[in-house]
This record gives C-alpha cells, structure tokens and sequence, in this order.
C-alpha cells in the first residue's frame, strides 16, 4: 500500500474538501418535488466551480456527475427526471478529481416526513461507523 507524503495528503484534503462542500449542495437541494437531475447539476457546477472534475462523468460512459440511489437502488442510481416524494430516502455519491486525486464521499438522507423504518435504517447505518 502506497504511504502518501505531507504534500499528497494536502492534496487529498483539498479534494476531500470540495468533495464534502459537493455533497453539502447536493442536500441543501432534497426535497419532495425536486428531480435528482437538479441535484445532479447543482453538484456538478459546484466541482467545476472549484477547479475540480465530477469523477463518474463519463466513467464507463456513466452519463451523470454524481450518483443518486433512491429507496431500493442500492447504489450508482443516475440521477434522472423522477421527483423526489415525501418518505423517500436518497444515498448521495460524490466523487471528484483535482491535482491528481480523487476524493469519494456519499451519505443518506431522509426526504421530508419519513416512516420510522425509514429513520431508523438511517441512524443504524450511521452509528454502524
């Protein structure tokens, strides 16, 4: 395993930094009636606004610059024009690249009022860390 020296570890925190501001836009954004599409933007235009690249864009020819997973997608679900409803969980994947790295990053929200089963799952993947 490859040990990182003070200023790749810079690097990767400059990254991981936009990485998490990314995800941070992305859930200022979910609520019922929004399309994850919108999210996938907003997202978008963030990295590129920090001089960064959205990793998955065009990865394998991945179409998107993020990866939305709603309800039973377990993960890589491409955002699209479906509305987000009230009860809906959504998991949030960033990725982007700058000066040579690439920061990974996702998290699970809840979309409005949601059942208890819904928050629990979320609090128990949570405190699982």
């Amino acid at each position: 395993m490859p040990v990182c020296d003070a200023d790749e570890i810079k690097l990767i925190r400059e990254a991981c930094k936009i990485g998490r501001e990314a995800v941070d836009v992305g859930h200022r954004l979910i609520a019922p009636g929004v399309t994850t599409e919108e999210i996938d933007k907003a997202v978008h235009d963030f990295i590129i606004a920090n001089d960064a690249y959205p990793s998955p864009l065009g990865y394998y020819n991945f179409p998107r610059s993020c990866c939305t997973s709603v309800n039973e997608c377990i993960c890589h679900g491409i955002p699209d024009t479906r509305k987000l409803e009230e009860g809906d969980i959504i998991n949030l994947d960033i990725s982007c690249y700058k000066n040579g790295v690439h920061a990974d990053l996702n998290e699970t929200f809840l979309v409005g009022k949601c059942p208890e089963s819904s928050r629990a799952l979320v609090e128990a993947t949570y405190d699982s860390l």
